[in-house]
This record gives structure tokens, C-alpha cells and sequence, in this order.
């Protein structure tokens, strides 16, 4: 049973989770047991499921206190089959909770949500800004995994979490690839799953950094310039995917450089392939900033992920100039590595409206 706190009101409640350190520093929504109890329900599942222990303090992130958390961040009864998986993903030991709670890196986990369950757990945005403001389900998702990550996780700044700056999606980080609009097969289906599957991948990554490309149908080359910058805004000198290499990383395109790439008849495994290629630099020119890191590295190139199928490719936000690349940490014994889960709905609940 979770720890019950006690309060007159709910705005005495708000200043106490706020002084407990229990929040991310913005208003949230006062789990009341009735509140809680309401998400419980929708899960399907008992209290006190343990799903794992959450690093790096080792707390036991069972369904109750996930659904504290989701309650906290403003979740419906119909965003739960998604934060589940999310916190279940995030559990897999390949992902490196625990030390990537505890990097001085600026990494976040950026879920990114594949199948059914964008429509039917959310909506979840693919759309335009679906990173940024006006998304119920994108905002609540991302911040509940974060607030489990703070309440169960124990990840406090400055003290556990160590990130010398963060960066704003460590309050919440979450959108879903428009698989109806993109050339591109759904991601998930490119990782092994059907296409009926409904499946969360989470990935510890920096910021989105833009990457402006104004494409030209008339040239041979235009997708390759294409991969090109966008390999420069991914592992250019000042990321870790360059200097610390070996870890994932993410590109988000938006439509108009997803039909640039479509045009040269590039499938998703030909759009990581010249990503990777592209990522292939002198170690030469890494010495020059950072001779230590170079010196691990025998002949005059290196690269900076060690696959293509380590670069994460989705479409999705609006038709532009912009697309947008989210660098990693590469670190942990597993490299920041990616890992997806798939989305349970069939024990779900219909939670009545009344």
C-alpha cells in the first residue's frame, strides 16, 4: 500500500507535495484515493503488481504507485496501457535506468508510441508541435513516466540526478510517428512487430536539434544532402553520439523530407545505412578536440554508432524545412541502448463516465 499524506484542502495538498520535493516542480493533480483508484481500475490489474525496482534509489514501482504518478500528471483512465509500457520499458535492464538517472548528460526517455494505441489510448500527436504544447496525452504520458522516475526512481536534482543542466524533456518527452501519412512502414513493424501490435520504444536522448534543409526535386543529389545534414546535426563534434559513440539516437522527419527520401526510392534500412555512412568521421579530427577519446581508435576513421539499425527513423510534425534529430548519451553497459515494448490493452477497463 502506497503512503497516504494528509491535507485540509487540495491547495494544502499541492504546497505539501511541492515542499516533499514529490512534484517536477509544476502544479499537478492531487491523487486522491478516488482519483487513483479510477486509474487502478482501468488497469485491469492488482495494486500491488510489481512491475520492477526503479534506480537509482531501487523503489518498487508497482501498478499503484504508477498510477499515483499518472494521477499526478494529469493521465486519463485511457492513457494507462501506454505509461505502463513505458515504465515497463524502461525497467528492461538493457535500457540503464539507473545510470542514466544518474549521468551529468542531459538525457530524457523519449517515448515514442507505434499502432492502435495512438488512437486509442490518447489521441497521442504526430502532427504539428507534437513535442511541444496543446497535447493532453502527449504531455500527460511523458510526465508521468518522469514523475515515476522522480517519486519511485528517487532521482533528485542535484543529488541523485546529477545532469548539469536537464534539458525541458526531462518534464515530459513523448509523441507518436504518423504511420498514416509517412512513406516509411511503421517504425515498429521495422523493430520485428506486426502491424497490429501497439508498441512503445524508449530512448535516453538529448533535445530535438532542427536540422533546416530546403530540398530541390531537380537535383540528383538532393537526398543525399539530405542525409548529410542530417548525419552533421546528429554526431557533429559537440555531441556524445560523435565522441563517445557506440549508442542510438533518433530522427524525426518531418513529411516534406520524408518524400525527398521516398523519391530516391530509400527504404527505411537505406535511410540508416547513409545516416551511418554519413557518421563516419577522421580520427584525426576528433584528436583535435578531444585526443583522449580518440586515442581507443586503431586507423584514420572511426564511427560513430556502431550499426545503422541504431539510428532510430520516424516521420512526423509538420511539412517544412525542419526536421529534427535528438543526439544521445552513449553511455551505460548497454550504450543507451533503445527498448520497446509492447502496449497490453486486452486487459484493460472501460472506466464508466459517472
Amino acid at each position: 500500500m502506497t503512503d497516504r499524506l494528509q491535507a485540509e484542502d487540495e491547495s494544502q495538498a499541492l504546497e505539501l507535495l511541492h515542499s516533499k520535493g514529490l512534484t517536477d516542480g509544476l502544479p499537478v493533480v492531487i491523487p486522491t484515493p478516488d482519483r487513483v483508484a479510477r486509474l487502478l481500475l482501468a488497469t485491469g490489474l492488482d495494486a500491488d503488481v510489481l512491475l520492477g525496482e526503479m534506480g537509482p534509489g531501487n523503489g518498487a514501482a508497482t501498478v499503484e504507485k504508477v498510477a499515483v504518478a499518472a494521477c499526478m500528471a494529469g493521465c486519463l483512465p485511457d492513457h494507462m496501457p501506454v505509461v505502463l509500457a513505458a515504465v515497463q520499458a524502461v525497467l528492461q535492464p538493457e535500457f540503464d535506468l539507473t545510470e542514466m538517472q544518474s549521468t551529468t548528460h542531459c538525457t530524457a526517455p523519449l517515448v515514442i508510441v507505434n499502432g492502435p494505441a495512438r488512437h486509442n489510448c490518447g489521441p497521442i500527436a504526430s502532427g504539428f508541435g507534437a513535442l511541444g504544447p496543446g497535447h493532453r496525452a502527449n504531455a500527460s504520458i511523458g510526465r508521468a513516466l518522469r514523475l515515476c522516475m522522480l517519486n519511485i526512481g528517487g532521482a533528485r536534482p542535484g543529488e541523485s540526478d546529477m545532469a548539469l543542466l536537464g534539458h525541458p524533456g526531462k518534464f515530459t518527452y513523448c509523441l507518436a510517428e504518423d504511420e498514416e501519412n509517412s512513406p516509411l512502414p511503421p517504425m515498429h513493424q521495422d523493430l520485428g512487430y506486426k502491424p497490429d501490435d501497439s508498441v512503445v520504444t524508449v530512448i535516453g536522448a538529448e533535445a530535438p536539434h532542427s536540422v533546416i534543409y530546403s530540398g530541390d526535386a531537380d537535383d540528383p543529389d538532393d537526398a543525399f544532402k539530405l542525409l548529410q545534414v542530417l548525419g552533421i546535426g546528429l554526431a557533429n563534434m559537440a555531441t556524445n553520439n560523435a565522441v563517445l559513440t557506440g549508442g542510438g539516437a533518433v530522427v524525426v522527419l518531418n513529411p516534406e523530407h520524408a518524400k525527398i527520401l521516398a523519391r530516391a526510392d530509400m527504404s527505411r534500412g537505406d535511410i540508416q545505412l547513409g545516416l551511418w555512412q554519413n557518421t563516419h568521421y577522421s580520427k584525426e579530427r576528433l584528436a583535435y578536440f578531444a585526443h583522449g577519446f580518440a586515442e581507443r581508435f586503431h586507423g584514420e576513421e572511426y564511427r560513430c554508432f556502431d550499426r545503422p539499425e541504431d539510428i532510430l527513423v520516424l516521420m512526423a510534425g509538420g511539412s517544412g524545412l525542419y526536421s529534427m534529430v535528438m543526439p544521445s548519451w552513449c553511455a551505460g553497459a548497454n550504450r543507451n541502448r533503445y527498448v520497446s515494448q509492447v502496449i497490453t490493452t486486452d486487459q484493460f477497463c472501460e472506466v464508466p463516465t459517472v
